[in-house]
């Protein structure tokens, strides 16, 4: 079990049976050509060859532990502690090649139910352990970093074993899954019930239900199911103080929604076990299709155009020039060239990719759906490119992680950070952004979309690509975010579904107030009185 789960994270993305990207050499002399040579290799250094402190977890909560879960479900060894010691942010990768330490967590305690959780909360606010859920292990925030804040030792509280569909209603369509569940698993069994979640996030390979529901996570196909938020009816948490259930209706004007204090709560305020969320019919049938638009304020006018009349596809992801510029250099299955060739005929001198996909019970309801879009991107000069675009983007959407691995092993920076803002300051947002990370990095590729689109406005997505700083390659990072936090502060929001972990930390009051930070500590003291859980996260 070791060996897998130390191999699964300490390479970016490689999921069970699957293999770690390949980077052509096409790719990394276009790669060469953009922004100069590249770093030196940078082999994932062994485990052997990272610093893992001894264990300080004491003998009494040790044995505590071992009493309620069983003794060979509590890891004090090295390497299952190393396993979940971090993310998968870009420092958190480059420090797993030997770049700089991170902090270790004391031991690793597998629950098998709500009812364990519940008793290891209260068994570690006994001994004042600190303590961090761990689901996926996918937070590119620092979400699942093992600090200790004030504690004296921390555990990482695993929940992979609470794997389970607990019922499904398919007259009120609601099913609730435990929150180890990942998102593969959980279509899987909800499949057998003929339903689906629709949430897609590029972490939909390892990413587990409660760590969807504690970082508000947004799927690919948001724009038709919904953010992972507007999916939650109800969810189960356990607390040092307690048991904490919440969601009994639909609707309810009982109070503030407190179902939203645990939607977003990144373990700080209780660690989600169960989750009751509506599900939706498998769809019989998905499109995707590829367009090009000319320009990125043509195209965003577009989108916002879309959203306002309500005729976004289900997916809707518009890529800036840079952007498209990289996916056509890098696309094997277009004849580029010739592609260029008839844009430029088509008067398309600026191309952004545009990904439209549409899902749903029949060919019928689809086509209707998807011609109320195509009618709207007509009217801003829509190039279809067809569906060979659409269904080679679906084919490759969980790609990213795994190319990512490739271009580290090859000596490249390569992160990624989101955001979103109201229509009108979208494009200013997205030129700031910019500047900063240029202004910081140098010579770079900073690419940017549009992943989710609302009436009101739009997330901004960025994928940054720069020669890894020999001398410095955390700070070089650590730099580039926070001139770009900097430069999002007044103009968007710090996060639309990364969440604020610890890397955004000390942007939240910016955000939502001085106030806004003491009612959340407030309801953090109600729950946790002693700090307990995830130090250091959220506040």
């Amino acid at each position: 079990m070791t060996e897998l789960i130390d191999h699964r994270l300490r390479r970016s993305w490689t999921p069970e049976g699957g293999d770690a990207a390949h980077l052509p050499a096409k790719a990394l002399r276009w790669l060469v050509q953009r922004i100069g040579p590249l770093g030196s290799a940078a082999p994932l250094a062994p485990d052997s060859a990272l610093s893992v402190p001894d264990s300080a977890l004491g003998e009494q909560p040790k044995r505590d532990l071992e009493e309620l879960v069983g003794a060979e479900h509590v890891l004090p060894a090295p390497g299952e502690r190393l396993a979940r010691a971090s993310g998968l942010s870009y420092l958190d990768l480059v420090r797993r090649r030997g770049f700089g330490d991170f902090p270790v967590p004391d031991a690793v305690v597998l629950p098998e139910n709500p009812a364990e959780v519940q008793s290891v909360l209260e068994i570690c606010a006994r001994h004042d352990v600190g303590v961090v859920p761990f689901g996926g292990g996918t937070s590119v925030v620092g979400g699942v970093a093992a600090l200790r804040g004030d504690k004296s030792a921390v555990i990482a509280l695993d929940l992979t074993r609470l794997g389970e569909l607990v019922s499904v209603d398919p007259v009120s369509r609601i099913a609730v899954l435990q929150a180890g569940v990942t998102g593969p698993e959980a279509d899987r069994l909800l499949a057998a019930h003929g339903f689906t979640l629709g949430h897609v996030p590029q972490s939909y390979e390892r990413a587990t239900i409660g760590g969807f529901a504690a970082t508000r996570s947004a799927g690919q196909a948001s724009s038709g199911y919904g953010r992972f938020e507007d999916m939650v009816k109800g969810v189960r948490l356990a607390t040092p103080r307690g048991e904490w259930k919440l969601g009994v209706a639909p609707a309810s004007a009982a109070g503030p929604d407190l179902r939203h204090l645990a939607i977003g709560s990144e373990g700080a305020l209780g660690v989600i076990t169960e989750v009751a969320l509506r599900v939706r019919p498998v769809p019989e049938v998905r499109r995707y299709e590829g367009y090009v638009l000319d320009g990125w304020e043509n195209g965003t006018a577009a989108v916002r155009e879309l959203a306002q009349r309500h005729a976004l596809a289900d997916v809707t992801r518009l890529s800036d020039v840079d952007e498209s510029e990289v996916s056509l250099a890098l696309n094997d299955s277009l004849k580029t060239k010739a592609l260029r060739r008839y844009l430029k005929a088509r008067g398309v001198h600026a191309p952004c990719l545009l990904i439209v996909g549409w899902e749903g019970a029949s060919k019928r309801a689809v086509a209707r759906r998807r011609q109320e879009t195509t009618h709207v991107l007509e009217e801003f000069g829509a190039v279809r490119i067809g569906a060979a675009l659409g269904e080679s983007w679906r084919r490759g959407r969980f790609s990213g992680p795994r190319q990512r691995d490739a271009l580290m092993d090859n000596g490249v920076c390569v992160e990624t950070l989101e955001t979103a803002a109201f229509w009108t300051e979208l494009s200013d947002l997205r030129d700031a952004v910019r500047a900063a990370l240029t202004a910081t990095l140098g010579n770079a590729i900073i690419m940017c979309h549009v992943s989710h689109a609302y009436e009101t406005g739009a997330s901004l997505y960025f994928t940054v690509l720069t020669a890894r700083d020999e001398a410095d390659p955390v700070g070089q990072w650590q730099r580039a975010k926070a001139a770009a936090s900097e430069a999002i502060t007044g103009i968007g929001t710090i996060s639309h579904h990364h969440a604020v972990g610890v890397d955004h930390a000390r942007h939240l009051a910016a955000e939502i107030g001085e106030i806004g930070v003491e009612v959340l500590r407030a309801a953090k003291k109600a729950v946790d009185p002693t700090g307990i859980l995830n130090p250091g996260k959220l506040l």
